[in-house]
């Protein structure tokens, strides 16, 4: 009880100062008097009497003093005292308070809206039931062509995972693809997610209606049975639980719902429909497409599920050693949180670096604020120890100044990560990352809060050492605010700021030029002029290339009659998507045999003239290229150069009976053949859509929508409901499922270097920012300091102009050392940036010259601003206030 008693007597003696010294004062004079009295009782003069009672005990206030440091809650009241003082003292400079908040809010939030996306990446738990038994598969290759990656498998290596890997429940699945869905008379566009069997049960998520897939309907050519969304179940089902059972017509054929999932059920593809992937060995199988999901079941161990995966797939090292000889294979689980984040992780852990760099470079520029602060109270502080206030009462008192103008801008910092990630989120684009709660929870919370009282830590270590050293007789006397040594410290403060803002301008430039290079590179046709409209055929109703045939044929037809449009085609691609990677075969030369990766687009007629792409030899495909004619092929530069040397092909033989009748000039597409730029040129064979196989249409139309191209003579605003009709009249009930231009296309596919380039770019300009108000502070806190000194070197005859010119060198010197300093570093930090560039080198000139510029006008402008006022300086007036 006596804890309990003094915990409670420590929280309320603060607030009853008042009533508690009022009492001690009672209690002390009581006792006081007591004394006195019994002195007289024994004979003592009274004035006697009261000299050696107050002698016994130590004087009045000494008693009441020591009292006051036993009190309960001692530490409290102190602390509460500081704080009201240091507000008084953050209310009285408004200027240097608002600066000092703004740039911590700006700082902190930077951080904390970057680590709201960490957070969930790396940190946050999955929102599933043990995550942490939830796995995914690596490789990790060694030899010549030594590899680590998360891998996609083929259907081979897919039932030796299911059916020889006891130690987990596995689960495979494919890319999401749209969708044709009819409800009512509507047909509604939905992507589709194609999953095997056990991937909801390796979520651990059950749905609230129905049943996940059985092993039946997983095998190939099993029923047609599809899970559905809740938010699709709402908005297109209207919430029907009688659908149960019930068929509905996806891909134009039925498909029986099986299930609806819970509304809080999210999956790592996150699509509106669930069909089973029933996959195989052919087909699709026949290729490394369907990505891994595991879980560990109970009782097995990580090791042992990774052995049984090597001895599963043993047969697939061989094949691998064949065409990297000399190497070895090794498969490993790795958390699925991991494996999702992936790909990711090293562009948000560089943003996180930046933005730590930002905050290093606000503490510096803070702690030049609360320097020239601290040392402006100088007179003050001497004061107060003069007065009996020890050195360490002046630290807490500062140090709580610091602590409340750190928590205030930790405060404001919130709402600034909130704004922050809210433009973050909308910037990127819908599943650009692979996890759905990004948000400022409660450990992004913390992170702010450790973030706030370290940054007063930071900030206020300089200014709290260099007040120690106040000498108080010296203090006393002295008229001048700052000497030689704060001036220096300032300096260093500021050359640290400039080189590590340097460093940023530096990464933000290169990623710039980048994004520049990459949007210039000549793409090889005319995107002006040409709207996109896509649709998905992967459905039963175009399965049979006779169909196809005639809604290709029709559907351009009618668009060619639309006034305004010169020209329309259909694609499977076009340039800046990512186009479909095949096998080809030469079938004579010297080379015939040799079997090679190439991009394989299917086009009708026109779609060369449509994207005015240059004819270099031959011609291009014509209506007479039908399904019953000599099997022909057109092929770009760059295939002719990887098959033929850059020999004419025209004439030669490819796959057995299909004859090249044509080459054309290359372009830029989206590289899904090669690890590399997300802009390239790849060899790549176009083949007639009336000869594409029925095979081939309908493996690649599960993977891609076809694209229709309509060449315009005037803007393409308007078309889009032309456009619908026509297609609607050669296939009625066939939603499009977006319209883009090209520079949408080529947006989309520079989407992260976008973003690289925007948020970097914003974090540097911040920095700079910073920096050029570090380099003001300075120069203007110099012309105040040092008015008296201008003033007597004008009066014995100094110009205006050297005066201006001494003043501004002190902010001028720091930043060219800040600035020598930050291109060293730059040398070094810089060269981890080598994988993320592309058309430039590490040490670009035309970047570093920038950086150099930029840097120069601001430190020009940052000093030339206060120095003005110097011209301004009456030295009569000036020696007279004095």
């Amino acid at each position: 009880m006596k804890l309990w008693s003094r915990i409670r007597s420590a929280l309320r003696n603060p607030f009853r100062k008042r009533q508690l010294e009022e009492k001690l004062e009672e209690e002390v004079q009581t006792y006081a008097e007591m004394l006195i009295d019994e002195r007289i009782s024994a004979g003592m003069p009274a004035s006697e009497a009261r000299r050696t009672a107050l002698a016994e005990i130590g004087g009045i206030e000494q008693v009441k003093q020591a009292v006051r440091d036993q009190r309960a809650g001692r530490d409290v009241g102190l602390l509460w005292q500081n704080l009201r003082f240091a507000l008084r003292q953050l209310w009285r400079k408004p200027g240097f308070t608002w600066t000092a908040i703004t740039t911590l809010a700006l700082s902190i939030g930077a951080n904390s809206a970057i680590f709201s996306v960490v957070n969930a990446l790396m940190l946050k738990k999955l929102p599933y039931t043990h995550p942490e038994r939830m796995g995914t598969i690596c490789s990790r290759v060694t030899g010549a062509n030594a590899s680590e990656a998360r891998i996609h498998i083929n259907g081979e290596q897919w039932e030796k995972l299911r059916d020889d890997v006891p130690a987990m429940t596995s689960a495979v699945f494919a890319s999401t693809s749209g969708v044709n869905l009819r409800s009512g008379s509507s047909v509604q566009y939905v992507e589709d997610g194609r999953v095997s069997a056990r991937y909801l049960e390796v979520l651990g998520l059950r749905p609230i209606l129905g049943r996940n897939f059985s092993d039946d309907e997983d095998r190939p050519h099993g029923p047609k049975a599809a899970i559905l969304s809740y938010r699709l179940w709402r908005s297109i089902i209207a919430g029907d639980r009688s659908i149960l059972g019930q068929p509905i017509l996806l891909k134009g054929e039925p498909y029986t719902v099986v299930g609806v999932l819970a509304q809080d059920a999210r999956t790592p593809i996150d699509a509106g429909v669930y069909t089973a992937l029933q996959p195989s060995r052919e087909g699709e199988g026949a290729g490394t497409v369907f990505e891994v999901i595991t879980r560990l079941r109970d009782g097995a161990t990580w090791q042992q599920a990774d052995a049984e995966i090597n001895r599963a797939w043993s047969f697939d090292h061989q094949s691998s050693l064949r065409t990297n000889p000399g190497a070895t294979i090794t498969y490993y689980s790795v958390p699925l949180q991991r494996g999702e984040a992936g790909p990711l992780r090293p562009q948000v852990m560089a943003l996180m670096l930046s933005a730590g760099l930002l905050l290093l470079i606000a503490c510096a520029n803070l702690a030049g604020l609360t320097l020239v602060r601290s040392l402006s109270r100088t007179a003050e502080v001497a004061t107060r120890l003069a007065l009996g206030a020890s050195r360490w009462q002046i630290q807490k008192q500062f140090w709580t100044e610091n602590l409340l103008l750190a928590l205030l801008g930790g405060a404001l910092s919130v709402g600034v990560a909130s704004v922050a990630l809210g433009g973050l989120l909308r910037l990127l684009p819908e599943h650009f990352l692979p996890v759905m709660d990004v948000r400022l929870d409660g450990r992004v919370l913390a992170f702010t809060l450790m973030v706030s009282l370290l940054t007063s830590i930071l900030f206020g270590m300089l200014p709290a050492l260099v007040t120690r050293r106040v000498d108080l007789r010296s203090s006393m006397a002295s008229r001048s605010v700052t000497g030689v040594g704060s001036q220096s410290l300032r300096q260093a403060l500021i050359a640290g700021e400039i080189a590590l803002t340097v460093v940023l301008l530096a990464a933000s430039g290169l990623l710039l030029r980048t994004l520049i290079h990459l949007e210039t590179l000549p793409p090889g046709f005319n995107p002006n002029g040409v709207l996109i409209a896509k649709a998905s055929l992967d459905d039963v109703r175009f399965s049979d290339p006779a169909v196809f045939r005639k809604l290709m044929d029709q559907s351009t037809a009618s668009m060619r009659q639309i006034p305004g449009v010169r020209n329309a085609a259909v694609g499977l691609s076009v340039p800046y998507e990512p186009t479909l990677s095949n096998w080809v075969t030469l079938s004579d030369g010297k080379e015939a045999g040799r079997r090679d990766g190439t991009d394989e687009i299917y086009v009708t007629p026109g779609y060369f003239d449509a994207l005015q792409m240059n004819l270099i030899r031959g011609r291009v495909f014509a209506d007479s290229d039908g399904p019953n004619a000599q099997h022909v092929a057109v092929v770009n530069q760059a295939f002719a150069r990887k098959f033929y040397a850059g020999a004419d092909p025209v004439g030669r033989a490819i796959d057995k009976d299909t004859r090249i009748v044509g080459e054309v000039g290359d372009v830029s597409v989206h590289s899904g053949m090669y690890a590399g730029a997300p802009l390239m040129t790849e060899q790549a064979i176009y083949i007639p859509a009336a000869q594409a196989s029925a095979p081939l249409l309908a493996m690649v139309h599960m993977w891609f929508q076809p694209d229709w191209i309509v060449r315009t003579t005037g803007p393409i605003a308007g078309l889009t409901a032309e456009i619908e009709r026509a297609l609607a009249d050669a296939a009625p009930s066939l939603p499009i499922s977006g319209f883009y231009s090209m520079d949408d296309l080529l947006a989309r596919t520079l989407t992260t270097q976008r973003i690289e380039v925007a948020l970097l770019s914003s974090m540097a300009g911040l920095a700079l920012l910073l920096s050029a108000l570090g380099i003001f502070a300075l120069v203007a806190n110099m012309v105040t300091e040092r008015t008296r000194e201008i003033s007597i070197r004008m009066a014995l005859g100094s110009t205006v102009g050297q005066a201006m010119t001494q003043i501004g060198g002190a902010g001028a010197i720091p930043a060219a050392t800040g600035l020598l300093l930050g291109l060293v570093l730059s040398t070094g930090a810089l060269r981890a940036m080598r994988s993320v560039l592309y058309g430039i080198e590490v040490y670009d000139i035309s970047t570093i010259l920038m950086v150099v510029l930029t840097l120069v006008l601001v430190t020009v402008i940052a000093t030339a601003l206060p120095t003005l006022r110097i011209a301004a300086i009456d030295p009569a007036k000036a020696l007279r206030d004095e």
